[in-house]
């Protein structure tokens, strides 16, 4: 297994978690978002992998962004390619993706949460994207916040620099669920275990259907879905037995085939 300086990367059981460990604030350096390129892009190619899970070490932040000091001139294009190069990593995950916000997710930090599919955070955490207020924008966020909540409240966050709590964030539809801080672990446990019971080609085929059909007008994406179901689902192992399991009244046996 490949050796990491600031992240862990562990995969048990169909789940494939790395964790930022760059305490205390786990900022994003040019080293640290190659490392995390190299332990995504290793995650994709698990065999046994169903869901994959990123967060951070500690209980106060998820991470503060990308470092101010990569932002210099003599630096500025190899750590956009080097961050946009991960993002577009986690966004063309094969398999689902969650980020776990075990506490503030600030610039960059915020960034990476959004490129996972799905978003759990801990009750009073930060989140937003303050880079207005440094003279800058954040290119990943203009994109995908206006994807998650109204065109007029990305503008506001965007333009603002303002940081949401936790709940409120919730309430735009940027994160799925937030827990408290007494049963954080708990709680997040048991969303990631729903999936992890689950067959890995169906998620699989399920990640693909979605990203197919982003961005298309409805007939195209749904013509392309129908292919993804009818050609390549239904031959699956796991597709028959999912259905078989039902018509007997059994919980089914999944292959991952």
């Amino acid at each position: 297994m490949a050796r990491y300086e600031s992240i862990d990367y562990q995969v048990t059981d169909g789940l494939v978690r790395i964790e930022l460990r760059r305490p205390p604030h786990h900022v994003l350096d040019i080293a640290t978002m190659a490392e995390l390129d190299r332990a995504v892009t290793a995650a994709a190619a698990e065999p046994t992998a169903k869901l994959l899970l990123i967060t951070a070490a500690g209980d106060k932040v998820f991470s503060a962004g990308v470092d101010v000091l990569d932002h210099t001139p003599d630096k500025v294009v190899e750590m956009i390619d080097t961050f946009h190069g991960l993002l577009k990593r986690v966004l063309v995950f094969p398999l689902p993706t969650i980020a776990v916000l075990n506490g503030s997710a600030i610039g960059g930090g915020c960034e990476l949460a959004l490129a996972c599919d799905m978003i759990v955070a801990k009750e009073g955490a930060k989140i937003g994207q303050p880079e207005i207020k440094l003279g800058v924008f954040p290119p990943i966020a203009a994109i995908l916040l206006p994807k998650l909540v109204s065109a007029s409240r990305a503008a506001e966050l965007l333009f603002g620099g303002g940081l949401l709590d936790a709940a409120e964030a919730k309430a735009y539809g940027m994160v799925n669920n937030v827990y408290p801080a007494a049963s954080f672990a708990e709680d997040c446990r048991k969303f990631v275990d729903q999936f992890l019971s689950l067959s890995r080609v169906a998620l699989t085929y399920t990640k693909r259907a979605i990203r197919e059909a982003s961005g298309k007008p409805f007939f195209e994406a749904l013509f392309n879905v129908e292919q993804i179901y009818l050609k390549e689902l239904m031959a699956t192992a796991d597709a028959v037995e999912g259905l078989n399991s039902f018509i007997e009244k059994r919980k089914p046996v999944w292959s991952n085939q």
